[in-house]
């Protein structure tokens, strides 16, 4: 049956010349020409084999045959729209879903949702916070915030933030030792090791963070004096430095709350360049208008006063 339907395009043309009783107002209403309209449906009417207007004398009538086709045309595009509407509708409904690594969802994006909450209110959002890298492409995500050294390829992406490298103790470990004066005196406390993976030779480690300290201190071991612990989670790091447990190379951007408030210092004044933070996205994601708003939201959090130190 559906075979025998005519374009969709000649439809559109005679619903809506029928709906105003014009070709002209149905033309600027599809973005067309008169003629275009006019063409479109003399097709329709070649394919019902009668003609849908009377043309002559004016103004413009329905046939006996339009008066039937017009009625059950304009339900159905009515429905159309009614039911793209309610998609959309509850599209915009459902939570945006924003993927980013733990430890930058823990210490930076969820501490802040509070301010989003407040802005918009009409938009939800769904944080998952995993270390892999999930498919915006597969529609796992609608956006992520990735932690690279360059922007992800294939997306629209956006750095937000980029990240230096201290190290870093809490004023009551370094109370507890000799002045740190030179890379050397860093040693006579423990050292906080993370997991970076292998196939990451620009890690900002402390192996790293040593072979840069010898170049002005020459003398500086390549192992710590005073023992070492090794964490596979950033944030665990972070925590064994505000407990007072040694001294580790943290990101300023995820221990920024704790360097702000004092619970934790930098111990020395040389520091590893990190990688950025980009936000980013499928260039046709059918939901840009809201991802922009997110987007510009991040971009008014991290430069306003409140987080000059993140």
């Amino acid at each position: 049956m559906r075979r025998t339907l005519p374009p969709l395009g000649a439809l559109r043309a005679f619903e809506a010349a029928a709906r105003h009783m014009s070709f002209q107002a149905a033309a600027t209403e599809l973005g067309v020409t008169p003629t275009a309209v006019s063409h479109q449906v003399r097709a329709l009417e070649i394919a019902c084999g009668r003609p849908l207007f009377r043309r002559r004398p004016r103004p413009l009538t329905l046939t006996e045959a339009g008066e039937r086709l017009f009625p059950v045309l304009q339900a159905g595009f009515d429905g159309f729209a009614a039911a793209v509407s309610a998609l959309r509708e509850a599209d915009d409904r459902r939570p945006l879903r924003v993927t980013t690594t733990n430890a930058f969802a823990h210490r930076w994006l969820v501490p802040r949702l509070y301010a989003w909450r407040e802005a918009r209110p009409d938009i939800p959002l769904e944080v998952i916070g995993t270390d892999a890298a999930l498919d915006l492409h597969a529609g796992e995500a609608d956006l992520t915030i990735r932690y690279a050294r360059a922007a992800p390829p294939g997306l629209v992406a956006r750095e937000i933030l980029r990240d230096v490298f201290w190290p870093m103790a809490s004023p009551a470990l370094l109370a507890r030792g000799t002045p740190i004066r030179r890379p050397a005196d860093l040693l006579q406390h423990p050292l906080i090791h993370m997991g970076w993976g292998e196939g990451m030779p620009d890690a900002p480690t402390w192996r790293r963070w040593l072979a840069e300290a010898r170049r002005i201190d020459p003398g500086i071991s390549e192992v710590g004096n005073a023992g070492e612990l090794h964490f596979r989670e950033e944030l665990h790091a972070i925590e064994a430095v505000v407990a007072g447990q040694g001294i580790a190379v943290c990101s300023d951007v995820l221990a920024a709350r704790e360097l702000q408030n004092g619970d934790i210092v930098r111990a020395f004044g040389l520091a590893l360049p990190g990688f950025g933070f980009y936000l980013a996205h499928l260039p046709d994601h059918p939901r840009r208008s809201v991802i922009d708003v997110f987007t510009e939201w991040v971009r008014t959090t991290t430069t306003s006063v409140g987080d000059q130190q993140a």
